[in-house]
């Protein structure tokens, strides 16, 4: 199935984000980890991808098992920095071979091995996006900063990028993670006055760890309302309480999202399967 039907139905759509293992002695722990929240029976579930292809082989695995065994339709990543056309072509087509219909086409992190931009075969994600739509069936997402991308100068040149992707083919976007609806919202404002009338995937971070959360804002760009600081103040030492707090807080947000409108969350569940359950059971009345 396709994601752009889920996520511009009427139904509010819930769905899970997994992350495959870097090494293969850490494949089975993962799986078992993901068939778990495959049992949920999400609207669909994202696999993510190394930058360069690092963890493909796995990436493809895990949403074939997950779509195939599990009749979860499944989002797989796919980056293309530091990858060449020829690389992207044959993962695109192990990816229409094993029945998956749905990417995510993202541009990929920038790591030390991969600065040199003069060996890249794409620069930015629309150029990936333009591939993909002129070559296949694929329904193709990609992603978005409600705070601005990390890279962008301002948030009026974020916007005019996001754009270009759009017209390059990018069907629905899903967010980095967030902590304050207001951002979203005020986003959501900004890009619908650009003319970006693709539906938005709202993206949930449950924060279960507080020595990780400084890390994740770094790379996503985002920042901490002062209430959710509070909460790590007070619970951060005490990792069962954080993890009912993040949960919770979690929880709030994507009840207030839904009901503002928002038909589609995303959480990013970090191959946690109590952390989606309960997430899940939480809202359980109000994805019915």
């Amino acid at each position: 199935m396709k994601i752009i039907d889920i996520v511009k139905g009427e139904k509010p759509s819930l769905s899970f984000e997994v992350f495959p293992p870097k090494t293969s002695d850490k494949f089975e722990i993962v799986q078992a980890a993901t068939e778990k929240i495959a049992s949920l029976k999400p609207s669909f579930m994202s696999v993510t991808y190394g930058a360069g292809g690092g963890t493909s082989e796995y990436t493809l695995s895990i949403a074939k098992d997950i779509q195939d065994n599990y009749g979860v339709p499944a989002l797989a990543h796919l980056t293309c920095v530091n990858s060449t056309k020829e690389e992207v072509k044959a993962r695109l087509e192990m990816l229409k071979k094993s029945g998956i219909e749905n990417i995510l086409a993202l541009r990929g992190d920038i790591t030390p091995e991969n600065r040199d931009r003069e060996k890249w075969d794409y620069h930015y994600a629309n150029q990936l996006v333009e591939e993909i739509k002129a070559s296949y069936e694929f329904c193709v997402g990609g992603a978005c900063y409600p705070e601005c991308h990390p890279e962008s100068i301002h948030q009026k040149e974020d916007i005019a990028n996001l754009k270009r992707k759009i017209d390059a083919g990018c069907e629905f976007l899903t967010t980095q993670m967030f902590f304050d609806n207001n951002v979203l919202y005020n986003f959501m404002y900004k890009i619908r006055e650009a003319g970006i009338t693709v539906p938005i995937v709202a993206g949930i971070m449950p924060v279960t760890n507080a020595k990780q959360i400084k890390r994740s804002c770094e790379l996503s760009n985002c920042s901490l309302p002062q209430r959710f600081k509070t909460i790590l103040d007070r619970y951060g030492d005490n990792p069962e309480a954080m993890k009912q707090a993040g949960i919770a807080y979690a929880t709030d947000q994507i009840i207030d999202l839904f009901a503002n409108g928002i038909n589609a969350v995303h959480v990013y569940s970090m191959n946690k399967p109590d952390v989606a359950e309960k997430i899940q059971a939480n809202i359980s009345e109000i994805i019915k």
